[in-house]
């Protein structure tokens, strides 16, 4: 996303499927990315070495679809 730019939502494709909301069935999303915290790095103070999911949030209605790292 651009500092003075609105993203705009886009049609997201997993393992070469596209993705339909499993709530509202819309096809358009905002990508994003999530820290998958764990305890024992965070007691350690290392968080960035944990892994990250990617997240579609859909435009219309706003549920998140989390997919796990291959």
């Amino acid at each position: 996303m651009g500092l003075f730019k609105k993203e705009r939502p886009t049609p997201m494709h997993i393992a070469g499927i596209q993705l339909k909301c499993e709530i509202c069935k819309q096809e358009n999303f905002y990508a994003r990315e999530a820290q998958l915290n764990t305890p024992g790095l965070t007691f350690l103070d290392l968080d960035w070495m944990n892994a990250t999911a990617t997240c579609a949030v859909c435009a219309n209605c706003g549920y998140v679809h989390w997919f796990l790292p291959t």
